[in-house]
């Protein structure tokens, strides 16, 4: 499969992205090494056990680390799971897949409204479609629904051109012109923006947000349409454990524990790679080296000879500033509560609170036999702000003990789900948990894995999968892709533009990784195509179709 020998490939972190790259340089025949510092593969998207709590033989409780979540719009990640095989081959862990079905907004003052129940089957008049989602008893006015479809419309029927040299210039806050807006408009609109991708309506660019949000709201509305898809069982037992087998089963070396420590680049070539593993420090070679680390990690190991072989590199430095926290908890109770079948928002939490109900999704798999045995239902939360003052102790979560944290959380959702009848008592709770990233130094909550957002005008600083150094290549939410979203979707995008970039240094006669175009619905051609030539020619949208 490779024109020579199989060279060797690094890859440096284990998490999305680098598994990614492992299977399709696996798949291609390369010989891949990959180090992970955690003893637990999946980065971002793995589940974890809650240590000490399964007793008698029981397992330990199945906590996440946050937001689980698979739109109908990825392509990468999902086409990389349909190749993973599941419980001997006889299906693949894509089948692990399942539909929700709806998706709540929960407020403070009134029952839970359902955000779209039922999905139409036909295409009649999109902007019509787009605002039968805001019609359900949201306080939102006319002019209001009319203004924020107006503004997803703009997005979708821009040309790819403009959304990225122009809208990512400006914040979505500006783009709504949500300053003119009602304060119901504000609280919504913008209120989702902080809950879905954890950032401020005012600091992150309309052109990422603008188009991911648009997107979503799009496919739920078209025919076959859903709300989101989520994993039927704990996230490393249904997908990245059945991964990490097969790609071990591949000839790929998978080391846990081995942190990487300096990349030593000379005379603009990586030389190897110190990396220290079980408390023994060794430099590890390869032809080729693949970073797959997150944004803050590789940051932090950028060096003189490093900036040297490519000063473009440098931009990582300023990018890591711009990331935000997107953590879960989980609730463990004696009984289940299913709330909706699908995720809930929060949109009265000062802490812009997600939540799924697990067990409804988790047919194969029984609750009594995790922890003690009385847990029967679990209440996976995300909480994507941690910087507004919460409602019980007036502070932020960045500033709370770890129990405040619980106990806030716990009346945040309790306040939502609590409305016309008891959804939620105390009595219920069996267990907890908080993400392990989450530690406490001198009474304040640091994260060990924060969220990159794209910040208006961060496009700039972002690199892409190749360098100027010849063997190295970068592969992490990080990267300039088409998915423009810190995600499991543009890790594994980003992941496969890398393994390209080695298939063509390497010579390799292999076939490349797909690529898709995100974002693209041929039904829009038309205005796209408009809107390109007048953005050649330097006129705004008019969002015609000629002229």
């Amino acid at each position: 499969m490779v024109a020579s020998v199989h060279p060797s490939v690094v890859v440096l972190g284990g998490g999305i992205a680098g598994m990614s790259a492992a299977q399709e340089l696996m798949e291609r025949g390369f010989h891949v090494t990959v180090m992970e510092s955690r003893r637990i593969p999946g980065g971002k998207a793995r589940s974890m056990p809650v240590p000490g709590t399964g007793t008698e033989g029981r397992r330990d409780l199945p906590g996440e680390h946050g937001f689980r979540f698979f739109p109908k719009f990825y392509k990468h990640v999902t086409d990389t799971m349909k190749r993973i095989p599941y419980q001997g081959g006889r299906r693949s862990v894509y089948d692990n897949l399942i539909e929700g079905t709806n998706l709540g907004l929960a407020f403070f003052d009134r029952p839970m409204q359902p955000f779209l129940t039922e999905f139409p089957q036909s295409i009649s008049g999109w902007r019509t479609l787009l605002k039968s989602l805001f019609r359900n008893n949201l306080n939102l006015s006319e002019h209001d629904i009319d203004h924020y479809v107006s503004a997803l419309w703009k997005v979708l029927t821009s040309c790819d051109e403009r959304r990225l040299l122009d809208y990512q210039r400006v914040s979505w806050w500006d783009f709504l012109q949500a300053e003119k807006q009602s304060p119901e408009f504000r609280h919504i609109f913008t209120g989702l923006t902080r809950i879905l991708v954890a950032a401020r309506a005012r600091e992150v660019n309309a052109c990422t947000v603008g188009t991911v949000g648009a997107t979503i709201m799009l496919d739920m509305v078209l025919p076959g349409g859903s709300a989101d898809r989520l994993l039927n069982g704990p996230t490393n037992d249904v997908w990245i454990n059945p991964w990490l087998n097969y790609l071990r089963q591949g000839g790929v070396d998978y080391r846990f524990g081995a942190k990487v420590e300096h990349i030593h680049c000379e005379d603009s070539r990586i030389q190897g790679v110190t990396v220290t593993e079980n408390g023994q420090s060794r430099r590890v070679t390869a032809d080729y080296y693949l970073a797959a680390l997150p944004v803050e990690v590789m940051a932090e190991l950028l060096n003189d000879g490093l900036l040297a072989g490519d000063p473009l590199l440098g931009g990582l430095i300023e990018l890591a500033k711009n990331v935000e926290w997107m953590n879960g908890v989980q609730f463990y109770l004696k009984e289940d509560v299913p709330i909706i079948h699908g995720h809930v928002i929060y949109m009265d939490s000062p802490w812009a609170l997600t939540s799924v109900s697990q067990a409804q999704f988790w047919p194969e798999f029984r609750l009594s036999d995790y922890g003690n045995g009385q847990v029967r239902g679990i209440i996976s939360i995300d909480v994507s702000d941690w910087k507004v003052p919460g409602i019980l102790y007036g502070k932020p979560a960045m500033e709370c003990t770890r129990e405040e944290i619980k106990a806030e959380v716990w009346e945040q959702i309790k306040r939502s789900l609590n409305q016309d009848k008891i959804v939620l008592s105390d009595d219920m709770l069996v267990e907890w948990n908080l993400d392990e990233d989450i530690q406490f130094e001198e009474g304040r909550a640091t994260n060990a894995e924060p969220l990159l957002v794209n910040h208006v005008n961060t496009w700039n600083l972002r690199p892409n999968a190749y360098t100027a150094i010849p063997n190295l290549f970068l592969a992490s939410d990080y990267v300039r892709t088409n998915t423009d979203l810190a995600t499991m979707e543009s890790a594994n995008e980003a992941a496969r533009r890398a393994v390209n970039c080695i298939l063509e240094r390497a010579g390799s006669d292999a076939s490349p990784c797909k690529i898709w175009d995100m974002y693209d619905y041929p039904i829009l051609s038309a205005w796209r195509s408009n809107d390109r030539a007048r953005f050649h020619k330097g006129l705004p949208w008019n969002g015609k179709i000629i002229g």
